[in-house]
């Protein structure tokens, strides 16, 4: 399956409100679907550089699948300084906020927007974001969904520019290397075209580049993977379900399955898509839907919901139905049995929908659940 992203829909979809929230690092730009509903937990969403909120995840959440799942969540989606639509220069001078300072900031937006916690889905420099949000803030994050995340510190620039024949300092020809790998920049012309066009013509060129540039020179995430009965609680890492997601022709398999290695093998799942590249959440919307309801449902949020391609296979709870649960020990055993029947369900939901390659390879134990789709 394949998605063109369609700026005209874009402009034209969503009933959201935007806001412009102050924080300790400036204003924050979100736009919120929806009103919390209850104790469940706010979809929080942050994208990628060369990206806004709407090209980044119109395609998955206009997604039919998808919306059959946010109907019963609050969606935020923030939008990195200076990044929105529309977005003014900044003034002379102006200090754009580290990456660590553009986690910091979202509290507030949480603060503001009378959120108490989320399920974040982020993207390339949003799941960074995202992550480093989680380690600061672990009791507000309640699951992660992280695309082509990289841990690391390296700058990607150097990478981009080795990557690029012909190679010029043109800042759009380094964000799409950034997005798409070298087959992917000549094969698929039309996709490639319409997102060349929006990072070149949609996003202030000035903006984007002190994005970039606060990207490049981010940290290391410094997490290391814990091990079980040792050193779970001292040891810096994600304490959330975590679900790694990336496409087996993505430049970030490496930095994804790096990330992966580092993280608590008993709570992430890896997901490679066959026949995906930089952006899976466009390419291959239906699949990445499908692995979210599996990972909400994962976490103990259980939504009755039939997915519209699927026979018949659907949750036997009315309504939403959140399981007794919590961080502590006492409920532990009901999180994990419910973990891994979820496990099991996107086990055999993938492997049934995997129609090009791909084994489905489950490792049982202590080890990261890997799929390929």
């Amino acid at each position: 399956m394949s998605a063109v992203l369609d700026l005209d829909q874009i402009a034209c979809s969503g009933n959201g409100v935007e806001h412009d929230i102050e924080t300790p690092h400036g204003v924050l730009h979100v736009t919120m679907r929806g009103v919390p509903k209850g104790n469940r937990p706010v979809i929080l969403t942050y994208h990628d550089i060369g990206l806004n909120h709407k090209s980044c995840f119109n395609t998955l959440f206009n997604y039919e699948d998808m919306q059959e799942i946010t109907q019963h969540f609050a969606v935020v989606h923030v939008d990195a300084p200076g990044q929105q639509e529309g977005a003014p220069p900044f003034p002379s001078g102006y200090r754009y906020p580290t990456m660590d300072e553009l986690a910091e900031m979202l509290p507030s937006v949480m603060t503001q927007l009378k959120v108490s916690s989320v399920i974040g889905i982020g993207v390339g420099a949003g799941a960074y974001i995202l992550t480093r949000f989680a380690l600061n803030n672990p009791s507000l994050v309640e699951g992660l969904v992280l695309i082509n995340v990289d841990p690391c510190a390296e700058g990607w620039i150097d990478w981009a520019a080795s990557k690029l024949t012909g190679w010029t300092s043109n800042l759009v020809d380094i964000v799409m290397a950034h997005h798409f790998s070298s087959d992917e920049l000549t094969e698929n012309q039309e996709l490639i075209q319409t997102y060349r066009l929006h990072i070149a013509q949609d996003i202030n060129q000035d903006n984007l580049a002190l994005f970039c540039g606060s990207y490049q020179y981010r940290r290391d995430l410094e997490i290391e993977r814990p091990i079980v009965g040792l050193n779970e609680d001292t040891v810096n890492t994600l304490t959330c379900p975590a679900l790694l997601v990336v496409g087996d022709t993505s430049p970030a398999v490496e930095a994804v399955v790096e990330c992966n290695s580092r993280l608590n093998p008993t709570k992430t799942t890896l997901l490679k898509m066959a026949d995906c590249g930089g952006l899976p959440q466009v390419v291959q919307p239906g699949k990445l839907a499908e692995a979210f309801k599996y990972f909400v449902q994962g976490m103990g949020y259980i939504p009755y919901v039939l997915l519209s391609h699927l026979n018949n296979e659907s949750v036997p709870s009315a309504g939403m139905t959140r399981l007794a649960r919590s961080r502590t020990a006492s409920s532990s055993s009901i999180t994990s049995m419910d973990s891994s029947r979820s496990r099991n369900n996107l086990n055999s939901l993938l492997e049934g929908s995997s129609s090009s390659s791909g084994a489905l390879d489950s490792q049982i134990g202590p080890q990261t659940m890997e799929v390929s789709c």
